[in-house]
């Protein structure tokens, strides 16, 4: 049989009806219809040559990143040294008395992190100090020069909680013991034979904060001064259990007074050669100050006053009062800004041993008249024309 087309207005029709068609009827038939993913239709697009997609974005290669180098942590150990080092400043003709023109700063040993505390061990002919970060006590002899004398010095636990652990001031108790402050034990002990005998430790219970100076008077009672300078933070330190900053007085009964807190960051300390004055140095640089109290007949102190105030000499210097020493004219040896401020009774300057920093604490040895010095990395001594208290 032979098909005839189709009229016009049967194929209209039925182009009108598909128009019409409901929308649930398209989803029906849709449902029933093989699917394709939009990626599938968007490969399909490209394979046909509908749109041409922008090229992917370029990955940056990965920029070579250098290692910082490992820098080791520096290491300090105390060696033998000779020469000179730092020079004189005379700021008055009385000083031509206690040092001689041309006399100069000899340098015995260097190498340490904060050389501080020394004394003279006359048994020995001697002299130990502290290297206080280190945790270490050094001795020196003319014969052998520096060795290692202590380690720990200071500190005797397990764990490290102190920004400074080790020994500071050293002096020589009446029965002729070292006497040690002890920055990470927070206190002050004795060298026996057996190891550290505790002192003084506590305060109403309460450890120090940690025991920076001290020295004896001749009746055997102990001054000292309790800063925060071993404590992490210093006085914002959790350990820290006594809120104030003293100076102390511990009785050879045993009793522990305390003399003053009024000062903010008490430090270096010695008395006078007739034991009615004490000095204590104020280690604060918005008021770096030495203070003279008189002693009482008990022992303890009235009210201090400035005797002098380092502030005016720190332009261009560094370093705040710190230890100190008397000569037997009543002189006092203090360091302070650049080294080591020489001042007569009446709190006038005569001069500085400026050492070119700051400078920790010194002491007499040999016959009284050797002036041995702690400034920070370096240790040396001066010779003088006058001799230390209590020398004979």
């Amino acid at each position: 049989m032979k098909l005839r087309p189709l009229p016009y207005w049967v194929i209209v029709a039925a182009a009108t009806a598909a128009l019409l068609e409901s929308p649930s009827a398209h989803a029906q038939r849709g449902a029933n219809a093989p699917t394709t993913s939009g990626s599938a239709r968007s490969a399909a697009a490209v394979n046909r040559g509908w749109f041409t997609p922008p090229p992917a974005a370029a990955t940056p290669a990965p920029v070579p990143q250098t290692p910082a180098p490992l820098v080791p942590p520096p290491t300090y150990a105390g060696k033998n040294a000779k020469g000179t080092f730092g020079s004189i400043e005379r700021m008055d003709p009385g000083l031509d008395a206690l040092i001689a023109p041309g006399t100069q700063l000899e340098l015995l040993a260097n190498g340490f992190q904060w050389s501080e505390g020394p004394t003279w061990l006359w048994r020995e002919k001697a002299v130990v100090f502290s290297d206080v970060p280190q945790n270490t006590a050094y001795k020196w002899t003319a014969k052998d020069g520096i060795r290692v004398f202590l380690k720990p010095s200071g500190y005797t636990g397990s764990q490290l909680e102190f920004k400074e652990p080790g020994s500071n001031g050293l002096t020589v108790g009446p029965d002729g013991s070292l006497v040690l402050c002890q920055h990470g034990d927070r206190r002050i002990s004795k060298l026996t034979a057996h190891g550290f005998e505790p002192i003084v430790q506590y305060y109403e219970y309460k450890k120090f904060n940690s025991p920076n100076d001290l020295t004896y008077d001749r009746q055997g009672n102990l001054y000292f001064t309790d800063p925060p300078y071993g404590l992490t933070g210093l006085n914002q330190s959790p350990l820290k259990e006594i809120p104030w900053n003293g100076v102390y007085l511990r009785r050879t009964s045993g009793e522990v007074v305390l003399l003053t807190k009024a000062m903010t960051f008490p430090n270096g300390l010695a008395l006078s050669p007739d034991e009615k004055t004490l000095y204590v140095g104020q280690s604060d640089e918005n008021q770096p100050v030495i203070m003279a109290f008189p002693v009482k007949a008990d022992g303890t102190l009235a009210d201090g006053r400035v005797f002098f105030d380092a502030a005016p000499y720190r332009a261009g210097r560094n370093g705040v009062p710190d230890g100190m020493k008397v000569d037997a004219r009543g002189n006092l040896f203090a360091t302070g800004p650049s080294g080591v401020m020489v001042i007569n009774p009446e709190g006038k300057l005569l001069g500085i041993l400026n050492t070119g920093g700051p400078t920790g604490n010194l002491c007499w040895g040999d016959d009284g008249s050797t002036l041995y010095i702690t400034a920070d990395k370096n240790f040396g001594r001066i010779h003088t024309r006058t001799r230390g208290a209590g020398f004979r």
